[in-house]
């Protein structure tokens, strides 16, 4: 299952029939795994979510920021859905208490996190940021401000020390102070304006969660390890399209079960 071989693949490397091999699968897909595990030892988790199904059935992972094995995986649930908070509580009662975690900025993850874990450090991926700011900036912005504030996006990735953090920081006040007022007073019509005044809010909403990796330097600064594994996963589930409805969740299971 993990590496994604077809049924004729395997029945070749195991030496048994196709039919045989299928008999096997829908065995254990009746049974999906339910090992419990001490969680306790994971201080640094990335937690991200993706759609499987257009933009209907998602599914989220908790992956270690140091080992980026899963820790949990859970099918048939979006990233920041209510039902979160249940899983997270779950998690929790198996050992689960980090000391960070990095989002992709979820308002309603955020939340649910930090409702479970009162004193988790929230970090936001910076690759995240980057991108959505470069993006509503324009690759190639037709005014100063603009030019300025993709600048300021183009440096989220490269800031290793205080010192960097804190010159980031100044460059951002200063053009708050140049441009912030006139760039909200912009007219909502005006579709560049207004994700302008998008990218100018979400850096600015997201600052106090970005560098705490600068004090602790086993945060992980993106989620790649959740999108490397998510990448993987869609990969692999493509040669299983299929699957009846209700045999889905239980490969699932068995994938973040196996596939670490």
């Amino acid at each position: 299952m993990c590496e994604g071989y077809s049924i004729r693949q395997l029945s070749q490397q195991r030496g048994l029939s196709a039919w045989k091999l299928r008999q096997v699968i829908h065995y254990w897909l009746a049974r999906p795994p339910d090992i419990p595990r001490d969680l306790s030892g994971h201080r640094f988790v990335v937690v991200d979510g993706t759609f499987v199904y257009g933009r209907r059935v998602g599914a989220v992972v908790f992956i270690d920021g140091v080992t980026h094995d899963v820790i949990a995986g859970i099918y048939g649930l979006q990233e920041g859905e209510r039902a979160m908070v249940d899983v997270c509580r779950d998690l929790k009662q198996r050992g689960l208490d980090p000391f960070s975690a990095t989002i992709d900025g979820n308002p309603q993850l955020q939340t649910m996190l930090c409702t479970v874990w009162p004193h988790v450090i929230i970090q936001r991926c910076l690759v995240h940021i980057q991108f959505q700011g470069q993006r509503w900036c324009r690759a190639h912005p037709k005014t100063p401000e603009g030019r300025e504030l993709r600048e300021l996006f183009t440096q989220v990735t490269r800031i290793n020390t205080r010192q960097e953090k804190e010159r980031f920081q100044l460059q951002l006040i200063e053009w708050e102070k140049r441009n912030g007022p006139q760039v909200e007073q912009a007219s909502p019509r005006a579709w560049i304006a207004r994700d302008l005044r998008a990218a100018r809010s979400m850096l600015t909403k997201a600052l106090s969660n970005m560098f705490h990796y600068l004090e602790h330097p086993g945060i992980p600064t993106t989620t790649n390890a959740a999108e490397g594994y998510f990448g993987r996963l869609k990969h692999r589930y493509a040669q299983h399209r299929g699957l009846a409805p209700d045999r889905r969740k239980a490969y699932f299971q068995w994938h973040f079960h196996l596939c670490r």
